[in-house]
């Protein structure tokens, strides 16, 4: 707040004058190197956005004006500097107080610049502030383009917010252009020392559009990778290849070109060689108008772009106040849109034309498709022949599996496609596991992209009508054996049915879907609940179905246990069926089904030990 404005604000009759803020520069400095920044390594980014800034403002005046930027680091005497020099607008005297020493006023909002503001890197004024996370002292000499007659001015601060402006005989500064010298606060010696100047310079200025040296090595490296004439597509695919393993560190299944002129975007997406969670914050490579802006930036593709890693230089997004991220906003927002459409674009593409490349991208990727698919009916029908499923046919498309079968049933959890799908496949019925992710929702949407297409659930009810039912008269004589069997199973919840189907070699089937799960955990509920909560949970009990037992008639096992006439060895038997059929089912034991195992076992142990000892 300025002091006008606090003149304006106060009552007429106040007979207190209005204050300004004192701003502590050292605490300001710890602020951003601590807060603000993420490493002390902005420095230099500063300083070369500040003299490219600087020559584009020039060159917004005089189309031919010189565009050089040229570092020298110096560590020969003890400690280390840094002198940066370019040929852009320059700076008067007073420039030099009204830009310099105001912190947080831009430069960019000077008089004659305002109109080329779009072409500047930076937005927040910041500037040289951010020197002083590295240097304890800074000096500025500068000579202003636009008034060829003025005498370069020497601006040095040092990091407790004195400063000294003084006027320079002009061999000081024979053409137009400003210099930076930064002397090395105590510990910070190494981010000037040369070598280092070198690596930053070239990580944050490879794509700037002007000639920027360290000493005589060149920092760009134009034009892009992407924006390259190559002699193929072959060749092509090689070089950025090359490119994404020496920036990201691994070598690409494909590349993505990411050219959408309206958002002002040139670039290459990757995408990765192995599978990567969904869950995985991708990060991406954001140069803004040449400039390195941040090597992290999640929020530029849509979410279910997670296989991919992008590198891309834009003239359209806007930088946070850190300028190490991009700020969420409707042109942002655009962007992701724009972009997550190339990368479907290159999806279709691979459908309609190289299916061996499609193959190899969904081996790894399915993952991502289908998560692209729910929400992307087009994109659904596109990808119906390739997108792979786990179903009692095999690893299938749903294209191909719906041929197959008159009614596509699937499962929505993988505990139960185990529960069923041996015996589901042994009569015939297609069964889908849709317990992974995406892929439930995936098998509903099927009518939608596939008109006449039936769709259905696969319950315990729809097992237990495909199974063969016993002869009335079969049944009947062994009513003996399922009343003792039906009474030693029902304390677990679990009824009994008598059924024959194929596989012989299967004993037994443990049947249950998520209401007779849901009645189960009520009943345990109950069981541990006071009489309060007893009593309310005993109200929600209703004809929700219990689990099953299915019983193969078909199998000599079962057969031989029925002709038993020792009820409590029936019960024995029936508990380790039990068992071995919630085994068989990879589902999670319950302490009370845990407890009968155990129960069964011993009393085969003690029945097998008592027939041997009545034998001897």
């Amino acid at each position: 707040m300025d002091s006008q404005t606090s003149q304006s604000s106060q009552p007429s009759h106040s007979p207190h004058p209005p204050h300004t803020f004192q701003v502590d520069l050292r605490g300001l400095v710890d602020l951003l190197s601590h807060h603000l920044y993420s490493s002390p390594k902005v420095y230099l980014r500063e300083l070369l956005q500040n003299a490219v800034d600087a020559i584009t403002a020039r060159r917004a005046e005089e189309p031919g004006a010189p565009a050089r930027v040229r570092l020298h680091a110096d560590s020969s005497a003890g400690g280390a500097a840094l002198r940066i020099e370019d040929t852009g607008v320059g700076l008067t005297e007073s420039d030099v107080h009204d830009l310099l020493a105001t912190i947080g006023r831009s430069s960019k909002r000077a008089d004659g610049i305002q109109e080329v503001r779009s072409d500047f890197l930076g937005q927040f004024g910041i500037g040289l502030l951010a020197c002083f996370v590295v240097a304890e002292r800074i000096r500025v000499v500068s000579r202003s383009a636009r008034t060829p007659d003025a005498a370069p001015v020497e601006w040095t601060a040092s990091d407790d917010g004195s400063y000294t402006v003084r006027t320079l005989p002009r061999a000081a500064r024979p053409e137009p252009g400003t210099t930076v010298h930064l002397v090395a606060r105590a510990g910070a010696a190494e981010w000037l020392s040369p070598e280092r100047v070198r690596i930053l310079a070239r990580h944050f200025g490879s794509l700037l559009p002007y000639d920027v040296r360290v000493g005589d090595e060149t920092v760009t490296d134009l034009p892009a990778p992407w924006d390259r004439p190559y002699p193929s597509p072959a060749a092509r695919r090689v070089a950025l290849a090359r490119h994404c393993h020496e920036l990201f560190g691994f070598t690409p299944l494909d590349s993505i070109g990411l050219d959408v002129p309206l958002a002002g975007i040139r670039g290459v997406a990757y995408v990765l060689p192995s599978a990567v969670s969904p869950a995985q914050r991708a990060t991406h490579r954001v140069h803004l108008k040449g400039m390195l802006l941040t090597e992290r930036a999640e929020q530029l593709l849509p979410d279910w772009a997670f296989f991919v890693r992008c590198v891309l230089d834009t003239d359209s997004l806007r930088p946070t106040a850190s300028r190490e991220s991009l700020y969420e906003d409707e042109t942002l927002a655009a962007v992701r849109e724009a972009l997550g459409e190339r990368i479907r674009s290159w999806l279709t593409g691979l459908a309609a034309g190289d299916p061996e490349r499609l193959a190899a991208f969904l081996a790894v990727h399915h993952l991502g498709v289908k998560s692209l698919a729910r929400h992307d009916r087009e994109m659904l029908r596109t990808m119906l022949p390739w997108l792979p499923f786990e179903t009692t046919d095999g690893r299938l498309s749903l294209e191909e599996f719906a041929q197959r079968h008159p009614v596509v049933h699937f499962t929505r959890t993988v505990e139960e496609y185990r529960q069923v799908a041996p015996i589901a496949s042994a009569q015939g019925v297609g069964v889908i596991n849709g317990g992974y992710t995406y892929d439930s929702e995936l098998v509903e949407a099927l009518p939608s992209v596939r008109p006449g297409t039936v769709v259905a659930e696969l319950d315990a009810d729809t097992v237990t009508a495909h199974l063969d039912a016993v002869d009335p008269s079969e049944e009947l004589a062994l009513a003996g054996f399922l009343a003792a069997a039906r009474a030693r199973l029902d304390p677990v919840g679990c009824d009994i049915v008598l059924r024959a189907f194929h596989p012989l070699s299967v004993p037994a089937l443990h049947l249950d879907d998520r209401a007779a799960r849901h009645e189960q955990a009520r009943a345990e509920a109950e069981e541990q609940a006071d009489d309060l909560w007893a009593g309310i949970l005993g109200s929600l009990r209703g004809s929700a179905p219990r689990a099953r037992l299915v019983l193969n008639h078909l199998n000599p096992l079962v057969r031989r246990i029925s002709s038993l006439g020792d009820p409590e060895l029936i019960g024995t038997a029936t508990e380790s069926l039990y068992g071995q059929a919630l085994l068989m089912s990879q589902r999670p034991l319950r302490p009370a089904d845990s407890a009968l195992l155990n129960r069964a076992f011993i009393g085969l142990l003690e029945w097998a030990t008592h027939g041997e000892d009545g034998h001897r």
